[in-house]
C-alpha cells in the first residue's frame, strides 16, 4: 500500500510542477489554487509512505517520478526537447527508480 501511495505522491509532484509554469508567478488564481492542493497532497501522501518506506528510497522515487513526469509532461505539451541524450537520461531515472523499488523489502 506504501508504494501505491508513493506513486500517487510522485504524480502529484508532477501535477504542481507544471501547475508552475500556468500560475505565472502564482499570479493566475485556478492553476494556483490546483498547484498549492497538489503541493499540499503530494507532501501529505510522501510522508504518509515514509511511515513504512525508508526515508532515501521513498525521497528519491517520489523526485523521480515528478523529475520523469514533468520532463514527459514538458515534452508533450510544451514542446521541450526530445533529443536521445534525454530520453536515454529520463530512461536512466526509470532504472533507478526500479532498482530502488526492487531492492526495497
Amino acid at each position: 500500500m506504501s508504494w501505491l501511495i508513493l506513486v500517487i505522491a510522485g504524480l502529484l509532484e508532477v501535477v504542481w510542477a507544471i501547475g508552475l509554469k500556468y500560475t505565472h508567478g502564482f499570479s493566475r488564481l485556478t492553476p494556483s489554487v490546483i498547484t498549492l492542493v497538489a503541493m499540499f497532497f503530494s507532501f501529505a501522501l510522501l510522508a504518509w509512505a515514509m511511515k513504512t518506506l525508508p526515508v532515501g528510497t521513498a525521497y528519491a522515487v517520489w523526485t523521480g517520478i515528478g523529475a520523469v513526469g514533468a520532463a514527459i509532461t514538458g515534452i508533450v505539451l510544451f514542446g521541450e526537447s526530445a533529443n536521445p541524450a534525454r530520453i536515454v537520461s529520463l530512461l536512466l531515472i526509470v532504472a533507478g527508480i526500479i532498482g530502488l523499488k526492487l531492492s526495497t523489502p
